[in-house]
């Protein structure tokens, strides 16, 4: 080891390691973060989905139950056709 002749200035270099042991405990919190939250954003995305899903189904049964109304009123509005005839008999 070679010898400069000044004096080391531990100070700075235990003041650089400790700032640089808090980035690395900091880099660690923030890894540790990011996989939770992209835990999170799996979980939402799937729930997401998956509303979607029930959405469309809602969309389907809407329409259909759209379409079972109208197949309920044209045939109401056939048997009173029919009843109207039947009364006009007069038997």
């Amino acid at each position: 080891m070679v010898k400069t002749g000044r004096p080391v200035d531990t100070e700075a270099l235990d003041r650089l390691e400790e700032k640089v042991k808090l980035l690395v405990a900091l880099i660690g919190r923030t890894r540790t973060e990011q996989a939770r939250m992209d835990e999170e954003h799996q979980k939402v995305a799937k729930e997401l989905e998956a509303a979607r899903i029930r959405l469309q189904e809602v969309d389907g049964t809407t329409a259909e139950i759209s379409s079972l109304k109208e197949e309920r009123d044209v045939i109401r509005t056939r048997v009173s056709s029919l009843l109207e005839q039947l009364e006009g008999l007069n038997l």
